[in-house]
């Protein structure tokens, strides 16, 4: 089966060409790109559409390689066996398994999202060069060798906050997720609102890009806050001509904080309307 997108995902023919390389290879895909422009929910997509099982692991800085793996909790075992506990007799009972551990004892392929790498210690990349590439580890307090049944499909996404290891980068087969351009974003807009008038689409797509073009503008909207924007215009039954509104006191478009995420941002456009007002 070929991944050629989904119902609720709009793929470009660059992306479905990278997913189908990634699984033909057998290799990691690398997903970056921009905030919001769905990279986390590409690997949703692709278990949705071959069928197959999904497993997340979502990153955070505090977050170590052996967790993918397995967590051993001697405190615990310690603790029973002090209560004379029957269960401290076997270490396998104070053994976590791991994300990577339940995709590799998965018996129909699954998909492993290995979320926003970037967040975790630069050797976290690293630290899951020989698992990846061997799809195999080794449980040191059992002494058992855990082994993939199947090759999970592994998607792994980052927003470029660190630099990834070249050992790793040669390890994967990388994508990155361009901002869509107007036919895409119509066409995206589509499958989450169908049926939408197009004469507030167009205007609404129209003010998006130009907010994202404005100079000095600290976090460009993403493509996830244009649909909760054009959510809440339909919810407020705003319309085209509401949109188009010209008057340079209202040079921040109605309902911005779908948009403009923080203070800067919002002060940069109330000067803009100040000097628009000005020049009058």
């Amino acid at each position: 089966m070929k991944f050629t997108g989904t119902k609720s995902y709009i793929a470009t023919e660059d992306l479905k060409v990278a997913v189908n390389a990634a699984v033909t290879l057998e290799r990691p895909l690398l997903i970056k790109g921009e905030p919001g422009t769905g990279k986390t929910v590409l690997a949703q997509e692709i278990a949705k559409a071959l069928d197959a099982p999904l497993l997340e692991w979502h990153i955070k800085s505090t977050t170590k390689a052996q967790q993918g793996l397995y967590e051993y909790d001697a405190v615990a075992r310690l603790r029973d066996s002090q209560l004379g506990e029957s269960r401290a007799t076997n270490v396998a009972n104070y053994i976590k398994r791991g994300k990577l551990w339940e995709a590799f004892t998965h018996d129909t392929r699954p998909v492993l999202l290995i979320d926003e790498i970037d967040k975790a210690d630069i050797e976290f990349p690293n630290d899951l060069l020989q698992e990846l590439d061997r799809m195999e580890f080794f449980v040191y307090e059992t002494g058992e060798t855990v082994k993939a049944k199947v090759r999970p499909i592994v998607v792994i996404t980052s927003n470029n906050e660190k630099e990834l290891p070249d050992a790793f980068l040669r390890r994967c087969f990388f994508h990155y997720i361009a901002f869509p351009d107007n036919e895409t974003m119509q066409a995206i807009i589509d499958v989450h609102f169908p049926g939408i008038k197009q004469h507030l689409v167009s205007e609404a797509l129209k003010i998006f890009y130009q907010l994202r073009d404005t100079p000095g503008l600290k976090k460009k909207p993403s493509t996830s806050e244009l649909l909760d924007w054009l959510k809440l215009l339909l919810a407020e039954d705003m319309d085209a001509m509401a949109l188009r509104e010209r008057d340079p006191r209202k040079i921040i478009p109605p309902l911005h904080g779908a948009l403009l995420k923080n203070e800067q941002d919002v002060h940069l456009f109330e000067k803009l309307a100040f000097m628009a007002a000005r020049d009058r």
